[in-house]
């Protein structure tokens, strides 16, 4: 069956209802009821489809599997008929519409026999299901609602529906190799579970929800918290470093903020002090992976110690700053905590392990002061005091 066929099915059936009645020596007209009278002199009967809708036993029935349903229709037709005067309400309508009803209930099935013409069989020949015709209850609420209207009257009339109509959607179908041969092989391998590929994730992936303690030093252990988070695949990124996982549970993980071998965090070549993203992720393949939602996370600089040598000030620890972040460092007075002086030229080191701020002896009043370090707007935890 071509797809485009099946496309005039409704007007087929149409059709074949009007030639099984033609072939039972009635004289049948298609269209309103109103409008049947006006055409000929003889009794006649008139098939009007008032209504079409979809089959709710057959909605989502496929033709073949993995295929997209077609429409299974439900077509509702009124028969009424006309005596020679063109009137449906006397007694020779009504017995005219009685032996139209009669015919009726002897098709119960609408075969598509040699005498059916082309392009009706066209149509129907490939339907599944056969075509059942079923009288349906024509009562006075029905044929008022649609008999009315200035031009219309009110006309005795029976009706019936036939279903299921098929309307198969004009798409190719759809179909895949079988799952468990290898098609690459001259013949084909059966391979049988190895041929599966595709891993099952029973969840959209992981989420974080927070982590502890969102402000942390290098070396710092940081729990993070969230669903699905137990997968021994699964990878934790700070910035762009990966960190090592120290446990694993269904709602947290626990990591350190060194990073993995070769490129630590601490060792201060890859991450500078700042606010960063920090992700969980699923590693798919050598090269995919299934992220889960952001965090901020604050890596802090760690200030171990200050010392003057000579004129110059002199800033050790760990993640201290490069030539391209914003360091800042204040001079708290030790007496009163009052800012006196603030430095934002430094000398720094590639592995960010020191400070040099040269000439502070001039610079500063002599006296005892507190040192707050700031880089990229992170204060470090401890504040080593200096006397100038």
């Amino acid at each position: 069956m071509a797809r485009a066929d099946s496309g005039m099915a409704i007007g087929a059936v149409t059709r074949l209802l009007q030639d099984h009645l033609l072939r039972a020596a009635f004289e049948v007209s298609v269209g309103k009821p109103e409008d049947a009278p006006g055409s000929g002199n003889n009794p006649k009967l008139n098939l009007f489809l008032y209504e079409t809708a979809l089959d709710p036993h057959l909605r989502n029935q496929s033709l073949r599997d993995g295929e997209a349903p077609p429409l299974w229709l439900v077509l509702k037709y009124l028969l009424t008929a006309f005596d020679v005067d063109k009137r449906s309400d006397t007694a020779s309508a009504h017995e005219l519409l009685g032996r139209a009803m009669s015919a009726l209930q002897q098709l119960s099935f609408l075969r598509l026999d040699p005498l059916v013409a082309p392009a009706v069989r066209r149509a129907l020949e490939d339907n599944p299901e056969p075509l059942k015709l079923t009288f349906d209850d024509a009562n006075v609420e029905l044929l008022s609602k649609i008999m009315q209207g200035t031009d219309e009257r009110y006309r005795l009339s029976v009706a019936f529906q036939v279903r299921p109509v098929m309307i198969v959607p004009d798409s190719l179908p759809r179909g895949s190799q079988l799952v468990g041969v290898d098609y690459h092989t001259t013949p084909e391998t059966i391979i049988g579970r190895d041929g599966v590929q595709v891993s099952v994730i029973p969840s959209m992936g992981a989420r974080l929800d927070r982590i502890e303690p969102d402000r942390f030093e290098a070396g710092a252990a940081l729990t993070l918290y969230g669903d699905d988070l137990s997968a021994s695949s699964m990878e934790v990124v700070l910035g762009d470093v990966i960190l090592d996982v120290i446990e694993r549970h269904l709602d947290r993980l626990v990591v350190r903020a060194e990073g993995s071998p070769g490129t630590p965090v601490a060792g201060g070549t890859t991450l500078s002090p700042g606010d960063m993203p920090i992700v969980v992720r699923r590693r798919l393949s050598p090269t995919r992976t299934r992220s889960s939602n952001l965090l901020a996370a604050r890596l802090l600089p760690t200030l171990n110690s200050a010392a003057l040598i000579g004129a110059d000030l002199q800033l050790t620890g760990l993640l201290l700053g490069t030539d391209g972040d914003d360091i800042m460092l204040l001079f708290c007075r030790a007496s009163d905590g009052v800012t006196v002086h603030l430095v934002d030229t430094f000398v720094t080191t590639a592995n960010q392990n020191s400070l040099t701020v040269p000439g502070v002896a001039a610079a500063v009043a002599p006296g005892t002061y507190w040192l707050i370090l700031r880089v990229n707007n992170q204060q470090a935890k401890a504040s080593p005091s200096v006397t100038i």
